[in-house]
């Protein structure tokens, strides 16, 4: 197992902590890493554009002029694509771009992502996020005391007092142990868990 500090708001060391090798232990399998943030950026897609083709556009029943004897190029439709208003070629339909992992590629994938941030010694332990009010400066001085500036901050328990403080800062996301997904944990350049979460993920997890 390996063994991380644990840190108080001020920034101070206030213990150590041992973590699980089944969780922050494991072989990082960057296929399915890759596999997981495609998957999770294409299921974001909604998939709704559309154009209409020449069979799908009103009119241009009608031969607009006479095949020969005209001077023009022959035409048979007022709608097809090198007209106005005519349709459009290879136009494009509604369609589903879902990706679908199975479960345990799903949990392979994440333990991959948090093993890699303890790896590079981008994760950092928190014993506890507690704020007596809603207030942003608050937070700032949390985040520079933990020498922390893009951050995925993880808690156990929605407290409303730490989310509403950190949602001002473009820098910061704060995430529920039961909504992390690979993205985020990759996108931030720091992960930080409080106590709480490192023990609700890997009750889950292990």
């Amino acid at each position: 197992m390996a063994t991380v500090s644990v840190y108080n708001m001020e920034g101070n060391e206030v213990g150590t902590i041992e973590l699980s090798d089944a969780v922050f232990g494991v072989d990082v399998n960057e296929h399915l890493v890759h596999m997981a943030v495609v998957a999770q950026l294409a299921n974001k897609r909604q998939g709704t554009q559309k154009a209409k083709t020449r069979s799908e556009v009103s009119g241009g029943g009608r031969k607009p002029w006479r095949q020969k004897g005209t001077g023009h190029a022959r035409q048979g439709s007022t709608r097809a694509p090198q007209w106005t208003g005519g349709g459009v070629v290879f136009a494009p339909v509604p369609r589903d771009y879902t990706i679908r992992l199975n479960k345990k590629e799903k949990r392979l994938a994440l333990k991959s992502a948090l093993t890699s941030r303890l790896q590079e010694n981008k994760l950092i332990v928190v014993d506890e996020l507690k704020f007596d009010e809603i207030k942003t400066k608050n937070f700032v001085n949390v985040m520079n005391n933990l020498k922390a500036d893009k951050a995925l901050v993880v808690l156990n328990e929605n407290d409303a007092n730490v989310v509403m403080s950190a949602r001002n800062i473009p820098t910061v996301k704060t995430a529920l142990t039961n909504t992390i997904n690979v993205y985020d944990i990759l996108k931030y350049n720091t992960l930080i868990l409080t106590k709480d979460a490192v023990a609700t993920i890997e009750e889950v997890y292990a």
